[in-house]
């Protein structure tokens, strides 16, 4: 193992686990602006409770997500070194932003909602869990914003063999931002959605707080089936057509697409092989793909053929982790579907096994969140700016791999501590249920 092999590592595994805790967050947050704002303008002490309880895994996981969100921004430094210095001009700039108008933002409020209650009027306190809520949201912005513009940068020129801004509109709204932005926020919404009802199932199933967990069960079928479908339409195809405009490699990637081709099929299935770039055992459907891309039919699909094959991506992990992201987000869409009409026939109660499935599935959202996040940065590679600078070519050279290593165990350590410490007092939480309106 080489120093650039063990920096990739690093740093895959130090957003991997950080990305666990936004969407939570995020999600959870615009559910519990609906809660509060129920409990606050029907004076119902069952909505004030359930806004009480799913605080508290809030500030759980928020916490979580601020102490893994530091390790990352000091990689870019240390193990990146190369590459802070050619985008340090531009990507500096939303980071900032991101500190300055988002996190301080969220954190204050954050502070306000948890400790002000019965303290400030209903009002006021409702507007800090809704600013809670749009800190969260922004502070995804900024961070989307950066990671957009190595995926296709605008608002720059190459001086002295360094990115320097001349736009930050376009640095900051370049061709990809707003709709990966939109994707991801809405991704986070159907986290938010999962994870509420799985902990509300739980409470239902141990005949707990049932009642409680009856209403926010409601919120959140309603909540992530709308989420769900929004994500497939409109955010999904029009996602992917723009990275069939802008990144036409990483789409030849994720489609299986060979050969330029019209009437280009739309690929179900397939086993990927990544030497050959073919695919076998394919279920596709005739000329959908090109309909979906152009609108036609007839208009061709770039493959493999059109590119250097240096500069195209590694086929089987992005092929997979799209396919099987897609796959999760049909799940997604199908299971709240059916929980909204067993809620409707008043059966979803006692249905014990639809219960049991939405406690499993909380994991799924973040897995399909993961399984995105690997599609659009191992789709991009070689570039770490797409177009300007390989990966190869940005990782800091005098650090050697025993030191990167020595950090990728200590974070490892680290970071297991932390997800068995995160899991114990979630369970412990939702094992204690909502509280009295007077504690």
């Amino acid at each position: 193992m080489d120093a650039l092999f063990l920096a990739r590592l690093q740093f895959a595994l130090t957003i991997g686990f950080h990305f666990i805790f936004p969407p939570i967050s995020i999600g959870l947050a615009w559910q519990l602006v609906i809660m509060e704002g129920i409990g606050w303008k029907k004076k119902d002490e069952m909505y004030i409770r359930m806004s009480k309880f799913f605080a508290k895994l809030l500030a759980l996981t928020f916490a979580l997500g601020v102490a893994t969100g530091i390790v990352m921004e000091f990689q870019f430094g240390t193990n990146w070194s190369v590459y802070s210095e050619f985008v340090g001009d531009i990507f500096g700039a939303p980071l900032a932003a991101e500190g300055i108008f988002a996190f301080f933002l969220e954190s204050g409020f954050l502070g306000l909602y948890l400790f002000g209650r019965n303290k400030v009027s209903k009002a006021v306190h409702w507007f800090s869990i809704l600013m809670v809520a749009v800190g969260a949201t922004i502070s995804a912005f900024w961070i989307i914003a950066a990671n957009s513009w190595q995926q296709t940068p605008a608002g720059y020129i190459i001086r002295n063999n360094r990115a320097e801004l001349t736009s930050f509109y376009d640095a900051v709204i370049n061709p990809s931002t707003m709709i990966r932005y939109l994707h991801t926020v809405d991704a986070a919404l159907i986290t938010g959605a999962f994870f509420a009802a799985g902990v509300s199932a739980y409470l239902i199933i141990k005949n707990k707080e049932v009642e409680l967990a009856k209403r926010s069960m409601k919120i959140a079928i309603i909540f992530g089936l709308a989420a769900s479908l929004l994500e497939l339409v409109p955010l999904g195809d029009t996602h992917a057509r723009q990275v069939a405009r802008t990144q036409p490699e990483k789409f030849a990637s994720i489609e299986g697409i060979q050969k330029t081709q019209s009437n280009a099929p739309l690929v179900l299935f397939g086993i990927p092989n990544n030497k050959t770039r073919e695919l076998s055992m394919r279920v596709e459907i005739p000329g959908l793909l090109s309909w979906l891309v152009h609108g036609n039919a007839d208009t061709p699909v770039k493959g493999f053929n059109e590119f250097e094959s240096g500069n195209l991506p590694p086929f089987a992990l992005t092929f997979i982790s799209f396919h099987i992201m897609a796959a999760l987000g049909t799940f997604f869409i199908l299971f709240m579907l059916i929980a909204l009409i067993q809620l409707f026939r008043n059966r979803l109660w006692d249905n014990k096994w639809l219960l049991r499935t939405m406690i499993w599935s909380i994991p799924l959202p973040i897995a399909a969140c993961e399984l995105g996040w690997i599609t659009a940065e191992v789709g991009r590679q070689p570039w770490i700016v797409y177009g300007l600078l390989k990966t190869s070519e940005a990782y800091s050279t005098s650090v050697t791999a025993g030191e990167v290593l020595f950090s990728i165990i200590i974070f490892s350590f680290i970071y297991l501590l932390l997800g068995i410490l995160y899991i114990y007092i979630l369970v412990r939480e939702v094992k204690h249920g909502p509280q009295s309106i007077n504690t």
